[in-house]
């Protein structure tokens, strides 16, 4: 089903000038995708899992989407409750004409046409047509999973597993070699690293049990956590993830942190200096081991999590009532980058932050630790979360461009659970694009089209495929 007028995304799409329609059109549209971080489940890719309509791919999981349905009153019950999947999507095609200026409403104008060839604007007017028409597109064996991935060009994803995941997903997955993508696990070990919570002493007995490991001290855990790792890198895995509301640094000892981790065991209140003291242990040895392993770490920093009480009651957590921190870091930062450095034990490292007051903070403190041979060893990650809109990503790259090295960032990632959720690597290579060539057409930057290639080919895929070395 087409438009009979001209579309709203069309070839020109967020490129407004001459230069970069030539940037885009020429270098960047057609390069393969590297997902290096992302949430969807490796599960679905070795199932090849084929849905059944469009709510099950685009509004499962989507706290994008559910923040915006709530704010125009639609009922929980069809947000995250048991409503009917096509009465989900028509309550969410009354709301998409109210998110215009939020890049929802791009997102999903990318992903009808991209997939589904759909031209027209969702609304409550054209639900019910184009309901039936992803509904039976999706029906085709393109529009497997393993088909979407292959149509979408991308030749390396990285899903967010956790440490005592025996990865069974990822081995069937290779070991039927019929994706067109190489999946790779990353290691993102966030619940061992809050003593505090009263989930922690439940997940030591799981990591040990998938460890094969009695932790009973801080020693015995950081050993489940070596061998875990270990495991993983034997899996194909190149990166960590780490999701904090800010680095935490402080002087500690082993004997401290201990003294931290057995208050934490034995189910006791820890002092707010405490944790920080046993997080600060337990990060240090993880960055070191990424570091003997070769691996990237990446810390996603600034999220202040669950803060709707009753709501989270209800519907459980990372249901959309998350936002952004105002924590400041930049001195921990630094001393935890310092204390690795100084023995040369810092490893390839992204930064992200959630709230972009900071971005100049981490784009001047990746300054401080670049070297040892790796162009561009310390990233300023790419504008996450609520900073992946057309502002926040030219926000992120022209700070970064001022106070460092544009040219070596490794470029965007999907941070999705939706495998529509592709066309985000293409709404990002637009937007980089238009940058350059405002740059360009204010006469900032030269009108060098062979450099200029080269520098959006780099950032749109061979920074990041030279930086993570994946295995194939």
């Amino acid at each position: 089903m087409t438009s009979t007028g001209k579309a709203f995304i069309h070839e020109n799409f967020m490129l407004q000038n001459k230069t970069a329609e030539t940037l885009y059109h020429t270098y960047a549209k057609t390069l393969p995708i590297i997902d290096y971080h992302c949430h969807v489940p490796p599960q679905e890719i070795a199932e090849n899992r084929q849905f059944n309509n469009i709510s099950e791919i685009w509004l499962h999981g989507d706290h994008y989407k559910w923040r915006a349905m709530r704010a125009v009153g639609v009922e929980e019950t069809f947000i995250t409750g048991d409503g009917d999947d096509k009465e989900k999507f028509l309550k969410w095609a009354e709301t998409v004409p109210y998110t215009m200026g939020n890049p929802l409403y791009h997102w999903t104008h990318l992903e009808l046409k991209r997939y589904f060839g759909i031209d027209e604007l969702l609304s409550s007017e054209t639900a019910e047509a184009i309901w039936s028409a992803t509904k039976e597109q999706l029906a085709a064996p393109e529009r497997s999973v393993q088909g979407i991935i292959k149509e979408s060009n991308v030749k390396v994803i990285c899903t967010t597993d956790d440490p005592s995941d025996h990865l069974e997903a990822h081995q069937q997955i290779r070991k039927e070699g019929a994706c067109q993508a190489a999946v790779y696990p990353a290691f993102r070990p966030d619940k061992a690293l809050v003593a505090s919570a009263p989930s922690f002493v439940p997940y030591l007995e799981t990591l040990g049990a998938a460890a094969e490991v009695d932790i009973s001290s801080l020693r015995s855990l950081l050993e489940a956590l070596e061998k875990r790792a270990t495991f993983f890198a034997e899996e194909g895995c190149v990166l960590s993830d780490h999701g904090l509301r800010t680095l935490p640094f402080v002087d500690t000892t082993e004997k401290e942190a201990e003294a931290a981790f057995q208050k934490a065991l034995n189910q006791e209140t820890l002092t707010p200096q405490e944790e920080e003291k046993y997080q600060t242990y337990v990060l240090l040895f993880l960055a070191r081991l990424y570091n003997k392993l070769g691996w990237t770490m990446q810390f996603h920093l600034g999220a202040l999590r669950n803060n709707n009480s009753r709501m989270v009651e209800q519907v459980g957590p990372d249901s959309g009532f998350d936002s952004m921190a105002d924590d400041r870091f930049a001195e921990s930062l630094n001393r935890f980058l310092n204390e690795l450095e100084r023995t040369n034990e810092l490893p390839k490292t992204i930064l992200y932050t959630l709230n972009p007051i900071y971005n100049e903070v981490i784009a001047t403190t990746i300054g401080n630790f670049q070297g040892g041979g790796i162009p561009g060893k310390i990233q300023f990650g790419s504008g996450w979360w609520f900073n992946d809109t057309k502002d926040g990503m030219e926000k992120q790259m022209t700070d970064l461009a001022n106070n460092g090295l544009l040219s070596l960032f490794v470029g965007m990632l999907t941070d999705s659970r939706s495998f529509l959720s592709y066309t985000r690597h293409e709404y990002f290579r637009r937007i980089l694009c238009n940058r350059i060539g405002e740059w360009v057409e204010r006469g900032e930057w030269p009108a060098d089209e062979k450099w200029l290639g080269k520098v959006v080919e780099d950032i749109s895929y061979y920074n990041a495929k030279r930086y993570f070395a994946f295995p194939k």
